[in-house]
């Protein structure tokens, strides 16, 4: 087949659905398929490279400024009428049998989507992320903006779904209804191997964290996984374990958790060392007693299943059945801690701090209780060759059924 990758988030820029998008190209070119990788510019990103038999073309960009509003992330855009015939030229000489995009917001998945419509051509459209805030405000204007824009925009060019997890299922049927063609389930997919084998004392000694307690918490800050509730437990955390560091490894967009760490009087036993290549996680990794982050009932991610794949312990705040085909129990897999009530699925502070006590009491005794399980559940439904697997057999179904397209 020849497919189209379409992320406006990749390599070199840091991020879950960047590195997803990345170790899927390269599965689908290491199967025999031709692939074409569309991306925004980043930094000093060449505009076009060859690498482990992709086409990368990065197309220039310019960012949202940051505003509460967008979390202060800084979203790459590409739309203007250059990029359009830019991009309409780029897939009229490869001539995809396919589009894979990533990201229903992105502004290259609603050019490509467009010019998919126009040639009949189907698309396969991956939800990384709900649009959703805590603030009130900014959800209402989430909602109508997937209402007004996000939703016809999908329309146009019907794609197929892939469903990560209960929640974003949840979500598309309530903010999507009619506008996508099917749903494909398939959870995300990491690599283990490259995971495994880090030098903790690299980490350590960078970071003069030398023999203390070491509390990993992996990925952007965002409002969607504030740290807030890690900030709330670590007073009663602190005084059982005063030579606690937590290690807060990527960007910090929303700076909740240090205002609320300073209130607290807890912010010396934080460190935000910002996003870090993913060459260096393996050390991170090696070097903690624990990974905590998702505690604000946002599903579990790809730096969590990173973590589950080394075989750390894992505390976090979801449901057993977070996932449509895997139930993740506690105390087998890794630690949950309890909600706030049943229909708050966010860390409650006091229980968070239990069970984050439970596992500094004895690291390795937590860590040999869910290491293998953990490792095991990750090789039986996580890795990215078994995850890559499930996409080409959903694109060869849609190339298959390419005659339907123009119907819908």
């Amino acid at each position: 087949m020849k497919i189209v990758v379409v992320n406006n988030f990749f390599p070199p820029r840091p991020g879950g659905s960047s590195h997803l998008a990345d170790h899927l190209a390269k599965k689908y070119a290491a199967g025999g398929h031709e692939v074409l990788v569309l991306t925004a510019g980043y930094k000093s990103a060449p505009p076009y490279e060859e690498r482990d038999g992709l086409k990368i073309v990065r197309i220039p960009a310019w960012t949202l400024p940051q505003t509460r509003l967008a979390a202060n992330f800084d979203i790459a855009f590409t739309m203007s009428p250059r990029a359009k015939r830019e991009v309409f030229a780029l897939l009229d000489e490869f001539g995809p049998d396919v589009i894979h995009q990533h990201g229903q917001f992105f502004d290259l998945t609603w050019m490509t989507g467009w010019w998919a419509r126009k040639r009949k051509v189907p698309t396969l459209l991956s939800i990384h992320t709900r649009l959703y805030s805590p603030n009130a405000v900014n959800n209402l204007i989430y909602r109508v903006a997937d209402a007004v824009l996000v939703k016809p925009l999908m329309r146009l060019h019907h794609p197929r779904l892939v469903v990560m997890d209960v929640l974003m299922d949840r979500y598309i049927d309530q903010r999507y209804r009619r506008a996508f063609h099917g749903k494909a389930y398939i959870p995300v997919g990491i690599d283990p191997e490259v995971l495994r084998g880090g030098d903790a004392q690299r980490a350590r000694v960078e970071h003069d964290l030398g023999d203390n307690h070491v509390l990993l918490s992996l990925g952007h800050v965002i409002p969607q996984r504030s740290r807030v509730a890690l900030v709330k437990a670590l007073p009663a955390v602190l005084e059982r374990y005063p030579n606690l560091i937590v290690v807060v490894i990527g960007g910090v967009y929303h700076d909740e958790f240090l205002k609320l760490a300073r209130t607290l009087g807890v912010d010396h036993a934080i460190r935000a060392i910002g996003a870090r290549p993913q060459k260096e996680i393996p050390d991170y990794l090696a070097a903690a007693d624990l990974e905590v982050h998702e505690l604000d009932g946002q599903g579990f991610g790809t730096a969590s299943l990173e973590s589950l794949a080394v075989g750390i312990p894992v505390v976090a705040a979801i449901r057993p059945n977070n996932f449509i085909e895997v139930v993740l129990e506690d105390e087998k897999h890794l630690y949950l801690s309890g909600f706030v009530s049943e229909t708050d699925e966010r860390a409650d502070p006091e229980s968070l701090a239990a069970k984050l006590i439970e596992v500094l009491s004895d690291p390795s005794a937590a860590r040999e209780r869910v290491s293998a399980n953990a490792r095991a559940v990750v090789e039986e439904h996580f890795t990215i060759d078994k995850v890559a697997e499930k996409h080409l057999v959903t694109l060869r179904e849609l190339v298959a059924g390419r005659g339907t397209v123009a119907a819908r």
